[in-house]
């Protein structure tokens, strides 16, 4: 055979298997997508029972607990069981959308044990792809029926924000990135009477709240459907205290 006719021959089979390749990953895709089992939950029973609570009462339990912080009365939990019974999996009651700072921590705010809380923690608290789709696997894969986006008191990641517009500079390393998300809330408070920087944090949690609901396809259908109860605050340095806002 000539080296025409070989390569020829050999286009041929490249060409054939990449269609074929092409079928078989089409159909995957197409199956994945519409499957309806794909975020189907097991019917073994829930590692911690008492976390199985519609959004309103897991509201009212998360609430309760951040009470009991504020007042110092916090109860004892009994991390050895709460292991054991979670090795098989998880269902927390609430999902926390928080910041990085090291002076907030939701399991002691709210007064949690292991497995109630499922916590996403960046930086001014704001909700990007990564912690998104985190999300998404509590809501969908967890059953998580709340979550809170929680700002907090002199937040350096908003602050930060405020001065690099004002004064129209570039902080160094991966930092831009963090400006880039918080400055719609801080360029819509600008000109707003008052504390910019609690301005801000607070137009940051409402803004963060609005953007969970309407994540499509997942979130927006679990608020929509009553599955899923989102809501906002901002934690008190002071004091311990989570204030419900949007």
């Amino acid at each position: 055979m000539c080296l025409k006719c070989r390569a020829s021959e050999a286009f041929a089979v490249k060409a054939t298997s990449r269609r074929n390749f092409l079928r078989s990953v089409g159909g995957a895709a197409a199956g994945f997508a519409l499957t309806p089992s794909v975020f189907a939950k097991g019917n073994k029973a829930s590692p911690k029972p008492q976390n199985d609570v519609p959004p309103d009462a897991a509201l009212q339990r998360l609430m309760k607990g951040n009470d009991r912080y504020v007042a110092g009365v916090t109860r004892r939990h009994d991390f050895k069981t709460e292991r054991e019974a979670l090795v098989g999996g998880q269902n927390p009651y609430a999902g926390i959308l928080g910041c990085a700072d090291s002076r907030i921590a939701p399991e002691y705010a709210f007064d949690t044990g292991r497995g109630d809380l499922f916590v996403c923690r960046v930086a001014g608290n704001f909700a990007n792809d990564d912690t998104i789709a985190s999300l998404e696997y509590a809501s969908a894969i967890l059953n998580t029926p709340l979550f809170l986006v929680l700002g907090h008191e002199a937040c350096g990641a908003v602050s930060a924000t405020i001065k690099s517009l004002k004064d129209n500079t570039t902080l160094p390393g991966h930092l831009p990135s963090l400006v880039s998300n918080l400055a719609p809330a801080v360029n819509a408070t600008k000109d707003q009477p008052g504390d910019p920087l609690a301005n801000a944090t607070r137009r940051n949690v409402i803004d963060n709240v609005a953007k969970l609901k309407s994540a499509t396809p997942i979130l927006s259908a679990a608020v929509e459907q009553g599955k899923l109860k989102i809501v906002g605050g901002i934690y008190r340095l002071g004091d311990g205290k989570v204030e419900l806002i949007g």
